[in-house]
């Protein structure tokens, strides 16, 4: 398997060999379960796709509840799909735990999740603008503005992609290269270095 869905249970330090202290992000990864293996004569793709988080049965669909119960497990919360071949290495039901995709030889994994969402930002803390800045001249309430955003006989109008204020956040983000520095397999968790996206209990995606 290339990869499994977690969540983001925090963050720790922890003291290196050279005695430095060291962020980290602790992540409950699994256990997942196998509820979909798709194959390119039916699908036209192989991909392989795991569930993850125990949900409510009165909060589950009818056409989620049979997928489910066509895989024998109860319903999940996430659904995720890892694009390759598992033909003959895994089968609807099969159990993912951390175990599974984190050997000794994973020494990096890519983590992938949804960033805090800050809402309506302005240029300041959106873009790093720093602002009009002068406070003479008849300056009056602009120290946060963003300027000039173009010219007016042309071409009256701004550019599209003009860095303004805006929805700041929420977006998927893809953090590479994470170095792993503890498994723990009774507990399903992985303790990375650094730091990943989202808030607390929020859904990762684990690669390999």
């Amino acid at each position: 398997m290339p990869g499994i869905i977690g969540k983001k249970v925090g963050m720790i330090s922890v003291f290196g060999a050279d005695g430095k202290n060291i962020p980290c992000t602790v992540i409950e990864a699994g256990p997942c379960v196998v509820t979909q293996i798709r194959t390119v004569e039916t699908d036209g793709y192989a991909a392989v796709q795991l569930a993850y988080d125990e949900k409510k049965e009165k909060r589950t669909s009818a056409a989620l509840k049979g997928h489910f119960e066509k895989a024998g497990t109860t319903p999940k919360k996430k659904l995720v799909e890892f694009p390759a071949d598992f033909a003959g290495e895994v089968k609807l039901g099969d159990t993912i735990t951390v175990s599974d995709i984190f050997t000794e030889d994973v020494k990096f994994i890519d983590v992938v999740g949804t960033s805090k969402g800050k809402g309506f930002q302005g240029v300041v803390k959106r873009h790093g603008f720093a602002g009009v800045g002068g406070v003479t001249h008849g300056q009056h309430n602009r120290l946060r503005h963003p300027g000039s955003m173009g010219a007016s006989s042309w071409p009256s109008r701004v550019f599209p992609g003009m860095r303004m204020a805006g929805h700041m956040g929420n977006e998927r983000v893809k953090v590479f290269n994470l170095e792993v520095l503890k498994v723990i397999p009774e507990s399903n968790l992985v303790v990375v270095k650094g730091s990943v996206p989202g808030a607390k209990g929020s859904y990762l995606i684990l690669e390999d």
